[in-house]
């Protein structure tokens, strides 16, 4: 059989504004030769939103994110149309054999969805990518019931677990909970990643 190539994605979260640490992603990018950049919410606020993404586009990675509850659902679309890249809110993406759907904000803060609205945005992304062989699912806020979940009782989104029990993804890349960075656990078969802003690389 021959060797499929692996997709390379470097995933992180909630940099708040912070263009020295996206510095230090986008230099790891290109270091080791990510195929694509996957930003879990909190892109911006409360600092700059100068610099954010720029820094990836400048070394050529193709760049996909979602909103998170600081963002607000408008900025991911702005951010997308500035620097053209894609906001997976509702939508989604696929390279090689791998389907990314998404959806930005939170249960809390800026934009709140509840957790049908969540549950609904998610699976209106997946039906695209059903089909694909590998499917990676893109929040902010992390599922219910998790071990970051009795981190934190009740910070964990009811919508975003029933997504996973339905839809069944192979990946969950989210953040949020800025204590749980690196934390990844398994619901069924679906691997639950905090990627925090340090950044995860993971091949697929």
């Amino acid at each position: 059989m021959e060797n499929k190539k692996k997709l390379k994605i470097l995933a992180a979260s909630d940099l708040h504004g912070d263009s020295f640490q996206v510095m230090k992603l986008a230099d790891r990018a290109e270091k080791e030769n990510v195929d694509l950049v996957v930003l879990c919410g909190d892109i911006t606020s409360p600092l700059e939103t100068k610099n954010i993404i720029k820094p990836f586009k400048d070394k050529g990675k193709k760049v996909l994110l979602v909103p998170g509850n600081h963002d607000g659902l408008a900025l991911g679309d702005f951010l997308a149309d500035l620097y053209n890249v894609k906001n997976l809110h509702g939508k989604y993406a696929k390279y090689y054999h791998v389907g990314f759907f998404g959806c930005g904000g939170a249960n809390v803060g800026l934009d709140a969805l509840s957790d049908e609205e969540t549950f609904e945005v998610l699976k209106k992304g997946f039906y695209y990518v059903k089909g694909s062989e590998k499917r990676i699912m893109v929040t902010h806020v992390h599922p219910e019931g998790t071990i970051v979940d009795k981190m934190f009782p009740r910070w964990g989104s009811k919508g975003v677990r029933k997504a996973i029990d339905i839809l069944k993804p192979d990946l969950l890349l989210c953040g949020h909970v800025h204590e749980a960075e690196g934390v990844e656990d398994l619901i069924g078969n679906t691997k639950v990643v905090n990627v925090g802003r340090n950044g995860k690389i993971i091949e697929i």
